[in-house]
């Protein structure tokens, strides 16, 4: 049996001890304090795991959510740009939803409409993934009856319907000729005020990110040892303390050391980055360059998928190259390098020397 008693604060404390578990919680209606004894004696019965007054309160997909981004933020794991960009569509989509309506069939329809609306196959994967571990979560940490199966279910259906599907590995490696293209272009240009020619060069030397690049100080340089830290390094599991030493090496055809010395002469005393750019600035610009050049397809970041390949022409050897661009699955790094033939007759060269 439940016993509900009145406190001095005037609120209402209820004590539920049955089947060898003791629960508790407090309430300003009696009201309320006796609905959640009950609903709480009835789960004990049923062999559940009861659940705070909080808890027991979501009833939608969208309080869910919030719950999961609060829980995450506890931990010190708050969600990323990217995952609380999803989060916040799939609560502006399908928040006002019961948790009882979150099943198989809505589930198909939300992915049938995103890809309607120009979604990817990719997007849309994402989209359900992160459903599910907002309701698996629940379920997990707090015992909310919540299933999977129907994300589950809708997430095959989505697949044999090619609404969901991995990305197409891409192979553009841009030509010597591109590259001499744009790098003239840009030391051309006077009233350019990024030294966009030095960048994309830095770019193919380290097969670092654009974000990585704009990010490096100078107190991340050893001159003496060429090494450079890079904070912070993307990783799927670390979000934040991933910092990594790369080696600065000139076997590209540039030299990343003597590229970050011609970045000295103009370095600008307020600030302590030695590409004191915004990234997305860069990304702009070359994009824009590479149209006005009739450059086709051509991203800043197939700069890095470039210098990852340029290290397996010098030779390099897989667990080497990670070393440099700072992958921990071997297999992703395989999808960053697409070799041309040319380069084994170099790599056999330096071999037999």
């Amino acid at each position: 049996m439940a016993s509900i008693r009145k406190q001095k604060s005037g609120h209402w404390r209820v004590q539920v001890r049955r089947k060898g578990r003791a629960v508790s919680e407090t309430f300003v209606r009696h009201e309320d304090a006796r609905n959640w004894a009950v609903d709480t004696e009835r789960q004990i019965d049923r062999g559940e795991t009861p659940l705070t007054s909080r808890i027991a309160r979501v009833t939608t997909l969208g309080e869910l959510i919030d719950l999961h981004v609060e829980d995450m933020k506890s931990v010190g794991k708050a969600p990323g740009r990217s995952k609380d960009a999803t989060l916040q569509m799939l609560k502006r989509e399908l928040g006002k939803l019961k948790l009882v309506e979150v099943d198989r069939e809505r589930l198909v329809n939300f992915g049938r409409a995103r890809a309607a609306a120009g979604a990817g196959p990719v997007t849309v994967s994402m989209d359900i993934g992160a459903i599910r571990l907002v309701v698996s979560h629940a379920a997990a940490v707090h015992g909310l009856q919540v299933k999977v199966e129907p994300i589950d279910l809708a997430r095959i259906a989505l697949k044999r319907l090619g609404l969901i599907g991995k990305s197409n590995e891409r192979d553009r490696r841009p030509t010597d000729e591109e590259i001499a293209q744009l790098v003239a272009h840009f030391d051309g240009n006077d009233r350019q005020l990024i030294p966009m020619g030095r960048i994309i060069k830095f770019a193919i030397a380290t097969a670092m990110r654009q974000e990585e690049i704009c990010r490096v100080t100078w107190s991340d340089l050893n001159e003496r040892t060429k090494m450079l830290t890079i904070r912070d390094r993307k990783d799927p599991r670390l979000k934040k303390g991933n910092d990594q030493r790369i080696p600065l090496l000139s076997v590209s055809g540039y030299d990343a050391s003597a590229l970050i010395e011609e970045q000295r002469a103009i370095r600008a005393n307020d600030d302590d980055r030695i590409f004191p750019f915004n990234h997305k600035s860069i990304s702009t610009r070359f994009t824009q360059t590479c149209q006005e050049l009739e450059i086709n397809n051509l991203h800043f970041h197939d700069l890095r998928h470039e210098g990852t390949s340029r290290l397996f022409e010098a030779g390099f050897a897989i667990h080497q190259v990670a070393l440099v661009t700072g992958h921990k699955d071997w297999k992703m790094l395989r999808r960053y390098t697409h070799l041309r033939p040319e380069a084994l007759h170099d790599i056999a060269a330096n071999r037999a020397a």
